[in-house]
């Protein structure tokens, strides 16, 4: 049975008259009509019968009317519960985020959210690549990726990428390179070492690429890692050097140098469905969490 149908022979029943009820709902009688003969036709039975120059229900009609009350009051709350998910943030957001922006930003978002009651955040740590990033979003709400700074941006008619953070990428040196105490280095001086670096199209090496084209110095690639952690263990021990995320590297380990006259850097960026933040309050306040947590860094996005 279709909910305006039973709203229509709700309001009959309660006004008594088909032009009252059509007052009520704002049409015609005439389309108050037509809406109870079709009700009557769906669900098989009189529902209303002639009583003088109107109509009033039968039996069926005024059971019916009994059962549209508890149908229409379960509508009317539901969507008086909805109203609050959209004027509040309440429910669950769904949130993929690179592993190193993960190890940055992750404790204190999720020390935001858990300040807001009725807030769940469903985090889940993905390894992905810029082309990956649109399938992705079938399976979360917000995605927060990376890409070399000289990529574009994800581009869909279908996607809105906001920028968090721009981070600056610098050579990781072992201790006692002889550069360790250099202010910066030139990638020049660079080019008889052996370089480690991560997965051929992760951003990283993207710039790593980009940064040989520009300069003709083609880095000697000998081990590909994809988590930072153990690339800073490699570099300590001697065994290459790399580019690495400033933010996310632990400098007790090894030492880091910006590259001399060279932009270095990966832009992390948040994609959504567009208009997302306005249809759900919640997926609003966790953006604005991350927002606060990337902003506590020196550069922002561009």
């Amino acid at each position: 049975m279709d909910v305006g149908k039973l709203r229509t022979l709700r309001e009959f029943a309660d006004r008594g008259s088909v032009s009252e009820a059509a007052k009520a709902l704002s049409c015609t009688p005439s389309a108050v009509s037509q809406q109870l003969r079709a009700l009557q036709a769906e669900v098989g039975l009189v529902l209303t019968e002639p009583d003088g120059r109107g109509l009033r229900l039968t039996d069926a009609g005024t059971a019916l009317v009994a059962r549209a009350d508890d149908v229409l009051g379960a509508i009317d709350r539901a969507e008086a519960e909805l109203d609050t998910f959209r004027s509040t943030p309440r429910g669950r957001v769904r949130l993929a985020v690179f592993p190193s922006a993960a190890l940055v930003l992750l404790p204190g978002l999720l020390r935001q959210v858990e300040a807001v009651d009725g807030l769940d955040l469903d985090v889940r740590d993905v390894d992905m690549t810029p082309p990956e990033v649109p399938g992705l979003m079938a399976d979360f709400d917000i995605v927060v990726m990376h890409r070399d700074e000289y990529a574009p941006p994800v581009a869909s008619e279908r996607l809105e990428v906001l920028p968090l953070l721009r981070e600056p990428l610098d050579v990781a040196l072992p201790p006692e390179h002889p550069l360790a105490g250099a202010d910066r280095v030139e990638l020049a001086d660079l080019a008889a070492e052996s370089w480690i670096s991560v997965d051929v199209g992760f951003p990283v090496d993207d710039l790593l690429m980009s940064l040989a084209t520009r300069t003709g110095v083609r880095p000697r690639v000998v081990q590909r890692i994809n988590d930072f952690r153990i690339i800073e263990s490699l570099v300590a021990a001697g065994h290459g050097i790399a580019l690495l995320p400033r933010y996310t590297v632990d400098t007790a380990k090894v030492r880091c140098k910006p590259l001399a006259g060279i932009k270095a850097a990966r832009h992390v960026e948040a994609v959504i469905r567009p208009g997302a933040p306005d249809r759900r309050p919640a997926v609003r306040a966790v953006l604005d969490a991350i927002r606060a947590e990337a902003a506590q860094f020196g550069e922002p996005g561009a």
